[in-house]
């Protein structure tokens, strides 16, 4: 007996926020609470080679970064306004949502199952989607007008999303931004050069977020042209 396939939601908080996948009919933003995005992901099939890693964006959970006292030094250092006792929707962070029509969701999770390798392993995690006016298309609107809503009124979606974990073993962990940067300037890959998909993350960011940064981001990139300026005056 074939199963019916149902709509796909796919959160993107990486690469995907700037390479959409395929057959996405719908990008809607908003935040995802309690976790930190950091590039703590080596990468050896897309933005670096087994050789020579690169650095690729995941997400670090609210549990691991109270348990772990590295990691609340650098989420710390670099989410202005946290307190000591902040609670898991303290940590909050922009990204977006893609909707996949039920007609393409095999294809797309299969797709996504090839490109999210070297670590990341897939998991659903609350959404919450924050959108300025109606949705103007039927389809988006009856699809996001099904979804749960929060005490603020906000639509909470509970979305596929893949996640390089603390305990896979391409994950680096607390890094210094100055040593980040330095392996971002200098790796490439299969997908190209490590620097772009900092970059390409970067500008999709502030085009996402028009209220607050990403600290943590932005020191990175700062670091990575701080080096590039260095190279280029030598």
């Amino acid at each position: 007996m074939t199963v019916p396939q149902e709509p796909l939601w796919v959160l993107g908080y990486g690469s995907l926020i700037f390479k959409p996948p395929p057959h996405a009919a719908f990008r809607v933003p908003g935040l995802i609470r309690g976790y930190a995005r950091r590039f703590w992901q080596s990468s050896s099939d897309h933005r670096g080679t087994p050789e020579k890693k690169g650095r690729v964006v995941t997400l670090v959970s609210y549990d691991d970064i109270i348990a772990k006292s590295s990691f609340l030094l650098d989420v710390k250092k670099y989410t202005s306004g946290l307190k000591n006792d902040f609670a898991r929707d303290d940590l909050k962070l922009w990204a977006c949502a893609y909707y996949i029509p039920a007609e393409h969701s095999r294809e797309v999770k299969e797709y996504l199952d090839v490109r999210e390798q070297d670590g990341y392993t897939l998991h659903e995690i609350p959404f919450e989607i924050h959108q300025d006016g109606e949705f103007k298309d039927e389809e988006l609107k009856r699809a996001v007008d099904a979804l749960p809503v929060d005490a603020s009124g906000k639509h909470i979606l509970t979305s596929k999303v893949y996640i390089g974990t603390s305990e896979n073993a391409s994950f680096i962990g607390p890094e210094d931004v100055k040593d980040t940067a330095k392996i971002i300037e200098g790796s490439r890959g299969p997908s190209g050069e490590n620097w772009e998909y900092l970059e390409k993350l970067y500008q999709s960011l502030v085009e996402l977020d028009k209220h607050e940064k990403d600290e943590y981001i932005e020191a990175l990139v700062r670091e990575v042209l701080s080096i590039r300026s260095k190279n280029t005056a030598e």
